[in-house]
């Protein structure tokens, strides 16, 4: 239980402001996003201990207060949606910054959110990599379909050079990645060990790390829900409604499809557990996303235990 003391701290995030809303003495204030307003905020906090800070992800703005708060601060990162189903559970219709930071600290405050773990200023640099690879990977796909519509000399030219230049920033990037990864030895360690198994390349491994960087410390089905590879069940009385996957960490989830698609015909264990799944009759979406949801139990199970993958032949 936590001291009468400690407070509970909601924090709602836009581009230029932070609105933050104290819980045990209800004092609300205004901040600006930036290195000012982030001391400013850290002298509003005052001495008192803080059991949490929660705010929600607001696509870029929120990076510089984890990299200002993170470390000093016990820090909460909490859905969007399910923080606005609390604040809707609890009463509130009216939307306001905040109405918001009031509601994400009794959301803290009433279901104990556990702070998340400090992150480094490696991972949040490679998280910048890995979101900056995915668009322009999306560029090189859209610059691909464009070329093979074209039929002006003049455009199919500077497509090409296009996709060219797209092709080195790639490369330039993977190389970027593949260092900030190696200068970590921790990272490096676990690197080595999700590529040991088969159908787990260098770009999925390197989303693994980033994106899932609790891997290894996680219970087996902690990594899998994280992943959004759990299937929820729907019934209700007599009926029984299918089961579907949803949630978690779609940029996980996104990058583990085509890795599963190689682990199916070329991972030994895998491969029988899709098989086993088409013969049983399910669906081939559904039996990829249960070797998705494998694939990445396997990677933290073996990360966990330090060690490399082996067939189960081979364990036998």
């Amino acid at each position: 239980m936590e001291k009468m003391t400690d407070c509970n701290v909601g924090i709602d995030v836009s581009k230029s402001c932070l609105d933050a809303y104290r819980l045990e003495d209800e004092a609300a204030a205004r901040f600006d996003n930036s290195p000012s307003g982030f001391r400013a905020l850290m002298r509003w906090l005052g001495k008192r201990p803080v059991a949490r800070i929660v705010y929600e992800p607001a696509g870029p703005y929120h990076r510089a207060l984890e990299q200002a708060l993170g470390g000093k601060f016990p820090l909460v990162k909490v859905n969007p949606l399910q923080a606005r189903r609390f604040a809707q559970a609890s009463g509130t219709r009216t939307k306001t910054d905040e109405l918001d930071a009031r509601a994400l600290a009794r959301m803290g405050a009433v279901l104990s959110l556990a702070p998340d773990d400090p992150q480094s200023a490696n991972l949040h640099e490679l998280k910048d990599l890995h979101v900056a690879r995915l668009g322009i990977v999306k560029e090189r796909t859209r610059l691909r379909n464009r070329g093979q519509t074209q039929t002006n000399p003049v455009l199919k030219r500077q497509t090409a050079e296009r996709l060219r230049m797209v092709e080195r920033q790639i490369k330039e990037l993977d190389k970027e990645i593949d260092k900030l990864i190696s200068d970590d030895q921790a990272h490096a360690r676990k690197r080595d060990i999700l590529s040991s198994i088969p159908g787990l390349g260098p770009v999925a491994t390197g989303m693994i790390l980033t994106f899932l960087p609790e891997i290894g410390a996680l219970e087996r089905k902690q990594a899998g829900s994280l992943a959004g590879l759990v299937p929820h069940n729907r019934q209700s009385g007599q009926w029984r409604g299918k089961s579907f996957i949803s949630g978690g960490r779609k940029v996980l989830r996104d990058a583990l499809y085509m890795p599963a698609l190689v682990a199916a015909r070329f991972n030994p264990d895998l491969r029988k557990k899709y098989a086993q799944l088409r013969a049983d009759g399910k669906p081939a979406k559904v039996a990829i996303a249960a070797v998705m949801r494998k694939l990445i139990e396997t990677a933290n199970a073996l990360v966990k235990a330090d060690r490399f993958w082996v067939p189960k032949e081979a364990c036998a």
